[in-house]
């Protein structure tokens, strides 16, 4: 059993400061009455002192009822024990101008890979989850959570041109490393998703690998795109679509770094993968969470029974019952 609030507890002690200054006073200071013969009394002269003992343990009795009452004791039980599989993800989803890339039908690379990232955080009701969005820069989309209903509205919302172009994937890891690091969880790791070269941030990506090792995160990188890389549209100012191409006239064809991805799994003792499609892309998360799947207790407290409403009206009814024989049987006679 607990209380709710335990200071009025406290009141209990001024207890026996009502047998003194209540009871006992009030006994030196009772009525007496001459008698020329104490035996016509009987016995209800005997019990008188009887009476006034009664009386007070009455009252004593109502207060220590009240008092527990205004403290609210409440009964703890239905605890039980739940076993639950969990695991802190952190997902790294690249938002890049060549994630337009159109190698992923029905539309792109970027498209794909937000419908994908819904189906797996739907998938995963069991497990906290956040987003770091990552271009030039970094920042966190969604922290850890398991409102997955919001997580995944803020992933569709995600956008090429949010921020500044570019692949900062350095940025990125020590992002989601941040976000991972006071987690309690058995397992925590990242998935990173991209389909470029770092070539921003203050942070290499070799770096960001060094820092997910340090706090026991495993990373697992996906790098998107068909072999040989697939052309990455824009749009010119008069709204006309044409392909991107290098400074010397060639096409550019946005292919991820594969070398540097798979040192950063090596590192953190995860996995690199190749996505070229949809399909392989959702069988990717797929594999990495049924790797990860650990069992863990957790412990649900589900019922707590309030005392109070029990233990309150017994006190009102004694003291009623202290008024009533005060004003019949118990009653003083002046």
């Amino acid at each position: 059993m607990r209380f709710e609030h335990p200071l009025f507890l406290f009141a209990l002690a001024a207890i026996p400061l009502l047998y003194r200054f209540g009871y006992k006073e009030t006994a030196k200071k009772a009525v007496a009455l001459a008698y020329s013969d104490l035996e016509s009394l009987g016995s209800g002269f005997k019990t008188k002192g009887n009476y006034r003992r009664r009386l007070f343990v009455l009252r004593v009795i109502a207060l220590v009822l009240i008092i527990f009452a205004l403290a609210r004791p409440q009964l703890e039980r239905g605890f039980e024990t739940v076993k639950s599989e969990g695991i802190d993800i952190m997902l790294g989803l690249d938002i890049s101008g060549s994630m337009r890339a159109e190698d992923f039908k029905p539309d792109n690379r970027i498209s794909v890979a937000k419908q994908v990232v819904a189906d797996f955080v739907a998938r995963n009701g069991s497990d906290r989850i956040g987003v770091v969005a990552f271009s030039a820069k970094s920042f966190t989309r969604c922290p850890l959570t398991l409102d997955h209903q919001v997580l995944k509205s803020l992933v569709e919302t995600l956008a090429i041109g949010m921020i500044e172009d570019g692949t900062a994937i350095g940025l990125a890891l020590a992002n989601c490393v941040a976000r991972l690091v006071d987690s309690e969880a058995k397992s925590k790791i990242i998935i990173l998703l991209t389909d470029g070269i770092n070539n921003r941030g203050e942070i290499d990506p070799l770096t960001g690998a060094s820092l997910a090792k340090a706090a026991g995160i495993r990373v697992y990188t996906i790098g998107v795109g068909r072999e040989g890389g697939a052309p990455v549209p824009v749009l010119t100012p008069d709204g006309r679509k044409v392909y991107a191409r290098n400074p010397d006239g060639s096409l550019y064809l946005a292919e991820p770094d594969e070398p540097t991805l798979k040192e950063i799994a090596a590192m953190t003792d995860g996995t690199y993968y190749r996505a070229t499609d949809e399909k392989a892309l959702d069988d990717i998360y797929r594999r990495i969470i049924e790797m990860e799947k650990s069992t863990f207790e957790v412990r649900h407290f589900t019922h707590k029974r309030e005392l109070a409403k029990y233990v309150l009206p017994v006190g009102l009814l004694v003291l009623l019952a202290e008024v009533v024989l005060v004003s019949t049987l118990w009653r003083k006679i002046p």
